[in-house]
């Protein structure tokens, strides 16, 4: 187990702003025992769920030519057809993988091929659950093609995320599971196939980054 480069400022941060306010909360604040133990409950789980928030596990990739691995931790909220209005402008197969505080945030490419496009989009911080947030929210919009298939997928951020990571220009040429960014304090990744793709989840399945098929082509 290792931890996200974007989030060891953060975890360093937390843990001393934490650490600090204890200290301070033992010198002039403790009292009744019953309120201390509340005070150091609360503390160590923000703790704890902060260091969480960017941790990445060590996964060997499920690798699979004719189909599409998740690239997010979570649970699948939408299978079925939707308009992709940004990059295809028809009708595709969409599969939304919904990420929450316990899931990890790392995000990876679902197939290897070649970039050929990549957008961000400033927006708002609704509820990522709500089918809006897909346009309304900040979100940055990745499209992988090769000899296959393409296949377009969309990092959103939610009520509590406020940064979206993302390394990829276009041109490059990546490999499924190669990590692809994350969405700090998670929220939801939105998939876009061609019609013809077969899914093999169902909504309200847990799926595991680099492991979990979606789609076969």
């Amino acid at each position: 187990m290792k931890f996200h480069q974007a989030g060891k400022l953060i975890i360093f941060t937390s843990i001393t702003t934490i650490a600090l306010a204890s200290v301070c909360y033992v010198l002039f604040l403790a009292k009744l025992w019953w309120v201390n133990v509340i005070f150091f409950g609360l503390m160590l789980t923000l703790g704890v769920l902060i260091v969480r928030f960017f941790r990445v596990p060590t996964r060997v990739v499920n690798v699979v030519d004719d189909g599409a691995l998740s690239p997010a931790d979570g649970t699948i909220v939408y299978v079925g057809p939707a308009f992709e209005h940004e990059y295809f402008k028809d009708e595709r197969l969409k599969i939304s993988v919904f990420m929450s505080v316990n899931n990890v945030h790392v995000n990876s490419y679902p197939i290897s091929g070649e970039i050929s496009y990549t957008a961000y989009h400033p927006g708002k911080y609704l509820l990522a659950k709500l089918p809006k947030s897909s346009v309304d929210n900040e979100h940055n919009t990745i499209v992988v093609r090769n000899s296959r298939t393409e296949v377009l997928f969309r990092q959103i951020a939610g009520f509590v995320a406020r940064r979206i990571i993302s390394y990829p220009e276009v041109g490059d040429v990546v490999e499924q599971g190669e990590e692809v960014g994350m969405i700090k304090f998670g929220s939801r990744v939105d998939i876009f196939f061609p019609l013809s793709a077969t899914p093999a989840v169902s909504k309200g399945d847990k799926v595991v980054s680099k492991k979990t098929v979606l789609a076969y082509f």
